[in-house]
């Protein structure tokens, strides 16, 4: 699909939140080097954008999906830039995979419904109605909810997502009947990322959670148990090459699509 018309700019940004899932739709970011918790569907609305490994390697693409915990460092060449974050090997994570027809397992190009994301990502905005934004969604993945091969997966990521406390792993190991080491193991092997890293992200979820219903950062980071404010700026640039001040910058909306208790829409 030909680069659209640069004069046409990301109106501000937008994070909807989903079980297991959160899509950005705004301007393209500058981003340093990160390593993702879960898997990142990238869309360079309206130009290319460049993947380099660290270390060594890249790749120059309009659509791709960059896997869990590959450091790398994304650049884009034009105004709007859309994220899909997916749990990895999740069903819909899988479907999305099949959908590329090249690159590799940390990083593949080229989805198979490139034009048909183009032009849908170009009308993602803050005004987007629920359900237009859930169909982009699907057409990104072809699958339309996240779970896991493994049902006991499926219910401790969805436990972590909606918890109300921290969960350390012997909690929800017992619940699931099983050693800690033994579901840790499950954990790793049924998602393609550790417990840690997937409670971090759980953590980013409620904490964007407080944001969206109108809390200052300091009540995120508690919210999303967090120590501190730092601590919360330090762990999301790790996850996702800038800091969460920096992206609230761009004039930043919150949705929530899910069914939490803390969901607004």
């Amino acid at each position: 699909m030909p680069a659209l018309p640069r004069t046409r700019r990301a109106a501000g940004a937008v994070v909807w939140l989903l079980p297991g899932r959160a899509l950005y739709s705004g301007p393209s970011l500058r981003l340093g080097p990160h390593s993702g918790a879960v898997a990142c569907l990238a869309v360079g609305v309206d130009a290319p954008f460049t993947v380099r490994l660290v270390p060594g390697g890249e790749l120059r693409a309009r659509t791709a999906l960059v896997a869990p915990r590959v450091r790398h460092q994304l650049t884009a060449s034009g105004d709007h830039i859309v994220f899909l974050y997916l749990d990895p090997r999740s069903a819909d994570d899988r479907a999305c995979r099949a959908s590329f027809t090249s690159g590799e397992e940390k990083i593949l190009a080229e989805h198979r419904h490139e034009d048909d994301l183009l032009a849908g990502a170009a009308e993602l905005s803050s005004h987007t109605p629920a359900l237009q934004v859930t169909a982009w969604i699907a057409k990104a993945t072809g699958h339309a909810t996240t779970s896991y091969a493994d049902p006991r997966i499926t219910a401790a990521a969805r436990r972590l997502i909606d918890a109300g406390r921290p969960l350390p792993a012997a909690r929800l190991a017992a619940e699931l009947g099983l050693s800690e080491s033994r579901f840790l193991r499950l954990f790793r092997d049924g998602t393609g990322t550790s417990y840690r890293r997937y409670r971090l992200w759980s953590q980013m979820h409620r904490a964007a959670r407080a944001l969206a219903a109108g809390h200052n950062l300091t009540r995120a980071a508690a919210d999303g148990y967090f120590a501190s404010p730092s601590h919360l700026s330090t762990a999301f640039q790790a996850m996702f090459g800038l800091r969460p001040s920096t992206l609230l910058s761009q004039d930043l909306a919150i949705r929530c699509l899910d069914p939490s208790p803390d969901a607004v829409m």
